[in-house]
C-alpha cells in the first residue's frame, strides 16, 4: 500500500485534488460571503419596511387599529415568521407575539441583534425598535435560526463536493496506475529483451497518440540506431580482421621465406620493401578509422577557418595532374572565382583528392575528369568531381560511402574501401552530404557543403588566427600563407 501511495500516479492525483478542492473553496468563500451580505441587507430592508408600514398604520388608525392589524397578522402568518410587538410607553405588551419585552434591546430606536427567549427557546434575532407617537413602541423582528439549515445545506453541499473530489480522484488514480502499468510492463519487456541481446525487439506501435506513445516512437527510433551503429561496428570489425589479415599473411609469408631461403641481398632488400607497403597498408587502414572516429566526434570543427574551395580544388587537381597524363585522362578544373567557406582545410583537401584519385581510377584511358565548385542559390557550396568511367549502379550508390564497403567493379583495384567513407565524414562534418549520381556514363560524386559552413567567417575569427596542423597521415600542407600543395596518398572506394 505504501509502494502504491508514493507512486508518481498518485502524487499527481493528490495534486490535482488538492488544486481542486482550493478552486473550490475560493469559489465558495465570496460565494458565502456574498451571501451573507445578501442575506442581512436584504432582511434588514424588509424588517424597516414592516416597521413603517405598520407606523402607518397607527397614523391612520390609531393604537386600537394597529392593535387590531397586528394580531391578525400574528393569527395569519407562520409561527416564528415574525416577531411583532406593540407596547405603551411603560414598555408593557398590548399586541403580538412576544409575551414581554425582550431584554438586551437598545433605548433608541434602530436595528440590534440580540440573544432572546422565543416559544421557550433562546435563539438569536436580529430586532428593529421604531418608536410611535403617545409614548408607543413598536418592535419588528426575524428568527435568525431559520436561515440556519440553508446554510447547513450550504456547507454540506460544499463537504459533499470535497468528498466527490477525493474519491473521484482516488479511483482515479487506481485506473489511471493500472493503464501505465500496463503500458510501463510492455516497455520493461522490451527493454529486457534487448538487454538479452535481442536488438530486433522494439515497443509497442502507437495506440492513442499520447505522451507515452511519443516516448515509445522516440526510444524506438533509438533503438534503431543503436541496432544499426551495432551491426556497424560488427561489420567494421569483421572487415577489418578481413583486409589486416591478407597483409599480415604476406607479411608473415615473406619473413618467414626469408629466414628459410636466405636469398641474395638484392632479393632481401626487394622483400623487405614490400613488407614496408604491406605495414603501411596496416597503418593507412588504423590511421583512416581513427580520423574518421575523429571526424564523427565533431572535434576537428575547432580547427575550422576560412578556405577557399575553389583554390583548394584546384591546387588538389594540379597535384593530379602528372598521374591523369600518364594515363591519358584530360583532368580540368573549371574556374569559377573565389568560394570561401569556414571548414577544415586538410579534411576537405583529403576529400578532394580522394574524390580525384577515384575518378583517375575508374576513367577509361583517354577519358575526361573534370572537377568543379560552385555556391547554390541556397547559398551551399558545391564541390562535385566527374568522370566518364564505368559508374556505380543506383542499388551500390547507398552502401558505396560505407566503411569497407567495395563494389564488383572495386574488387581488382587496390584500396581498402574507406575513401568515400572519409568524404562522407568530411560533409558531414560541414552540415553537408555526398551525393553519388550518374554522369552518362561514368559517376558524378558531390560533396555539398551546407550554408551554415559555407558562409565566409570574418578574417579576425578567432579560429582563423590558430594554426592548422602541418600534416595529417598521408596529406601534407605546406602553407605559405595559403595552401602551396597538398601531397596526398587517399584512401579509394
Amino acid at each position: 500500500m505504501n509502494r502504491i501511495i508514493q507512486s508518481s500516479v498518485f502524487t499527481l492525483a493528490f495534486g490535482y485534488v488538492a488544486v481542486a478542492i482550493a478552486a473550490l473553496i475560493l469559489f465558495a468563500a465570496p460565494l458565502w460571503y456574498a451571501w451573507q451580505v445578501t442575506i442581512q441587507d436584504g432582511r434588514v430592508e424588509l424588517l424597516q419596511a414592516d416597521a413603517q408600514r405598520l407606523a402607518e398604520v397607527f397614523h391612520r388608525d390609531g393604537p386600537n387599529g394597529l392593535k387590531a392589524f397586528i394580531d391578525t397578522r400574528v393569527g395569519l402568518q407562520i409561527a416564528g415568521e415574525r416577531i411583532l410587538l406593540l407596547t405603551d410607553s411603560s414598555l408593557r405588551p398590548l399586541a403580538g407575539n412576544v409575551p414581554a419585552w425582550p431584554r438586551g434591546v437598545p433605548a433608541s430606536p434602530g436595528m440590534s441583534t440580540i440573544t432572546m427567549d422565543l416559544a421557550g427557546q433562546s435563539t438569536q434575532a436580529v430586532l428593529v425598535r421604531a418608536s410611535l407617537p403617545g409614548g408607543y413602541n413598536l418592535l419588528v423582528g426575524r428568527d435568525l435560526a431559520r436561515f440556519a439549515p440553508l446554510e447547513q445545506r450550504f456547507w454540506y453541499g460544499l463537504a459533499g463536493a470535497v468528498a466527490v473530489l477525493c474519491i473521484v480522484g482516488v479511483l482515479g488514480g487506481f485506473l489511471i496506475r493500472r493503464t501505465l502499468l500496463s503500458r510501463i510492463h510492455s516497455i520493461r519487456q522490451t527493454v529486457h529483451a534487448i538487454m538479452q541481446g535481442d536488438l530486433s525487439h522494439r515497443l509497442p506501435g502507437p495506440q492513442s497518440g499520447d505522451e507515452l506513445d511519443t516516448l515509445s516512437r522516440t526510444i524506438n527510433r533509438m533503438l534503431d540506431q543503436i541496432e544499426q551503429l551495432f551491426h556497424g561496428i560488427r561489420d567494421v570489425s569483421n572487415a577489418i580482421a578481413h583486409d589486416l589479415r591478407t597483409p599480415l599473411a604476406e607479411l608473415r609469408s615473406r619473413l618467414e621465406e626469408l629466414s628459410l631461403t636466405r636469398p641474395s641481398p638484392h632479393e632481401t632488400f626487394a622483400e623487405i620493401d614490400a613488407a614496408v607497403a604491406d605495414v603501411d597498408r596496416v597503418i593507412r587502414i588504423f590511421n583512416a578509422l581513427l580520423r574518421l572516429a575523429e571526424i564523427d566526434t565533431g572535434m576537428r570543427r575547432s580547427g575550422f577557418v576560412q578556405v577557399n574551395a575553389a583554390e583548394l580544388a584546384a591546387q588538389a587537381v594540379e597535384l593530379y595532374l602528372p598521374a591523369a597524363e600518364l594515363k591519358g585522362i584530360n583532368l580540368a578544373c573549371r574556374d569559377t572565382g573565389p568560394i570561401p567557406v569556414a571548414g577544415d582545410p586538410l579534411l576537405l583537401a583529403q576529400a578532394v583528392s580522394n574524390l580525384i584519385d577515384n575518378a583517375l581510377k575508374y576513367a577509361s584511358d583517354g577519358g575526361n575528369v573534370s572537377v568543379e565548385v560552385l555556391r547554390r542559390a541556397e547559398g551551399a557550396v558545391e564541390i562535385t568531381v566527374a568522370d566518364d568511367g564505368p559508374g556505380i549502379s543506383d542499388a551500390e550508390k547507398p552502401k558505396a560511402p560505407e566503411r569497407f564497403y567495395r563494389g564488383d567493379i572495386s574488387r581488382g583495384t587496390p584500396g581498402v574501401g574507406l575513401g568515400l567513407s572519409l568524404v562522407a565524414a568530411v560533409a558531414k562534418l560541414h552540415g553537408g552530404q555526398l551525393v553519388l549520381a550518374d554522369n552518362h556514363p561514368g559517376l558524378r560524386a558531390q560533396m555539398l557543403i551546407e550554408s551554415d559552413a559555407a558562409r565566409p567567417w570574418r578574417q579576425d575569427h578567432p579560429a582563423a588566427l590558430g594554426a592548422a596542423p602541418a600534416a595529417v597521415d598521408g596529406l601534407e600542407l605546406v602553407r605559405f600563407g595559403t595552401l602551396a600543395a597538398v601531397k596526398s596518398q587517399p584512401f579509394t572506394r
